[in-house]
């Protein structure tokens, strides 16, 4: 039973730092992406929405493009782009970034690195604050386990405080 009080919090830890590896690589690639990739004329082929929640939950909207291009290669690629702006509608023309190795990870969000910074920012706190509840949790049980012993022993709880002699 004791061993569910670490590989929860475990588990949680994992998550928080699979979390924030994931949000920094990404910030890197788009970063990496504005400053030395190239950049292509691409035709929204198709703009949809996806809905998230309902019920007792909020309702989340994201707009997704579907966006063609051509790299400098004259490879063409079709991406389906998270979060584009609103104003962008079928058929309409964006410029894309894109790194020559992997133009499938193109981005025609225009360069904000400010914006990508605080983002990315809120979210490495977000999941640090996560991870230290998940071992500050780790901890307190740890040591509410060696207070209160395990059950055999002289270390038994709650702690004897009556005669000595009496075997307690």
């Amino acid at each position: 039973m004791q061993a569910f009080f670490y590989v929860l919090p475990g588990i949680f830890v994992v998550l928080g730092v699979l979390g924030m590896v994931k949000t920094l690589r990404r910030s890197r690639r788009i970063s990496r992406t504005w400053r030395h990739g190239r950049t292509a004329e691409a035709r929204c082929l198709r703009a949809y929405t996806t809905t998230s929640g309902g019920g007792e939950t909020a309702v989340s909207t994201t707009l997704h493009h579907v966006l063609e291009f051509t790299t400098a290669e004259g490879r063409a690629v079709r991406i389906d782009e998270r979060g584009g702006l609103s104003t962008v509608v079928e058929g309409d023309f964006v410029t894309v970034y894109y790194l020559p190795e992997s133009p499938e990870k193109a981005t025609a969000q225009p360069p904000a690195r400010g914006r990508l910074a605080a983002s990315t920012g809120c979210a490495v706190v977000f999941f640090a604050v996560f991870i230290g509840f998940a071992l500050a949790f780790m901890i307190s049980v740890h040591w509410g386990f060696s207070q209160m012993g395990t059950g055999t022993g002289t270390d038994d709880w709650p702690p004897c405080v009556t005669d000595q002699a009496a075997g307690c």
